[in-house]
């Protein structure tokens, strides 16, 4: 069992109040807090230990270099990937799908070809491919949700063809907390010859993540969700896609040779890595990897679960109150509405009493547009919360509808 206040003594952002009332932060599907070790290695790095990597026969920078790039071997334990040099270290998951759709694109799409994502897709996993459809005349399809929030698997065999590409999905809805079948989803779209992306920004920090034994193409994680710093993500990549696709940024790192008339790239990881990287937030982000490795992602997952599962049990109580995404495999998120209370109207007033929850479309327009609602009260789990928290969430709720109704 994790001691859970053990685990918020590491938190100082949690020991604080919000107008007069004791911080109760359930926004973590938006953006988890830091526990000390990720602070620390940030000021350390700084205070102690700054240089350009790479590029320096120096202790500093020798010493910068081993640490960022002890970070890479960290990715890649942490999912399982074969190679190190799968792993590539970008802003975080949107500059990483777009990375993919940019230079995926640029080799393997032409007119009339087709991409396949979901319907519960945030907007960081729609617009990049549509850009991508735009660019080469491909078409962009979409797998549909079911009342549940369910993708509905049947449709997804009638619209798979050989003129599919590629299919990029979540793993975990950020706004339903849906659990997808990607291993499903992954075999079938290998059966046409089509490449797989999973936007794994909201599994990362709730699941054990394999990407060998998904045998996915690309896999997408973000730090600043898994307790680590914003401005840093991985992009892990199958080495036989990686080789084949061009770079997507230009400059230094990424080249080989450079002359006026040519230039010859450098090799993986450093082909899509241009520039100087973000060294101390990546340095930092594996402090955020030894962080839930240390508790084990497991047990964190259960707990989270656990909490999930109180809390619903407890809004279940409240009148009018309607669950949005019942799915039967679920993450440590609910999203829901109050009768025909706005959802920034509810958001608004629990934050009075505290308590900090996400309000409105959730970078998902058309899964709202699907259900025919304007946004949702969305409450998401971190390890460090606690069922006294959900107690207090429920309550100020239930204030909020009094108040509001």
């Amino acid at each position: 069992m994790l001691d859970i206040e053990s685990i918020r003594q590491q938190f100082p952002i949690l020991d604080q109040k919000v107008y007069g009332k004791p911080l109760i932060y359930f926004d973590n599907a938006a953006s988890s807090q830091k526990p000390l070790r990720v602070i620390d290695a940030l000021s350390k790095y700084y205070k102690e230990e700054h240089s350009n990597v790479h590029r320096g026969v120096h202790f500093l920078s020798q010493r910068a270099t081993d640490k960022f790039e002890a970070v890479r071997k960290e990715s890649q334990a942490f999912i399982n990937a074969e190679h190190d040099h799968e792993i590539i270290f970008t802003r975080g998951v949107t500059e990483s799908i777009n990375l993919v759709a940019s230079s995926f694109g640029k080799v393997f799409i032409e007119e009339g070809d087709e991409v396949l994502i979901s319907a519960m897709e945030h907007h960081s996993n729609i617009v990049p491919w549509q850009l991508m459809c735009n660019d080469w005349g491909a078409v962009l399809k979409v797998i549909p949700v079911n009342d549940e929030g369910e993708l509905i698997m049947e449709e997804v065999d009638q619209i798979l063809s050989g003129k599919t590409k590629i299919v990029a999905v979540n793993h975990v809805s950020n706004t339903l907390g849906t659990v997808n079948p990607i291993e499903e989803i992954i075999t079938k779209a290998h059966k046409v010859g089509a490449a797989v992306l999973i936007d794994g920004a909201q599994s990362g920090p709730h699941m054990k993540v394999d990407v060998q034994a998904l045998n996915c193409d690309f896999y997408c994680l973000s730090s600043h969700k898994m307790y680590g710093p914003t401005g840093i993500g991985v992009l892990y990549g199958k080495e036989e896609w990686l080789d084949q696709m061009p770079p997507y940024h230009g400059g230094g790192e990424m080249i080989e040779t450079v002359t006026f008339e040519e230039t010859t790239y450098n090799g993986l990881p450093f082909k899509f890595e241009a520039g100087t990287p973000n060294i101390a937030d990546t340095i930092a982000f594996g402090e955020a990897l030894g962080f839930i490795n240390d508790l084990g992602i497991e047990e964190i997952a259960h707990w989270e679960m656990e909490l999930h599962n109180y809390a619903v049990d407890k809004l279940m109580d409240i009148e009018g109150l309607r669950f949005v995404g019942t799915a039967k495999e679920k993450a440590s998120v609910i999203s829901f509405l109050v009768g025909d209370i706005h959802p920034y109207d509810i958001g608004t007033i629990l934050d009075q009493q505290g308590v900090a929850v996400r309000t409105g479309q959730h970078c998902t327009q058309p899964l709202m547009d699907r259900f025919k609602i304007p946004g949702t009260v969305r409450a998401s789990f971190a390890v460090y919360n606690t069922k006294a928290e959900v107690d207090a969430f429920v309550e100020a709720l239930k204030k909020a509808v009094q108040m509001l109704s």
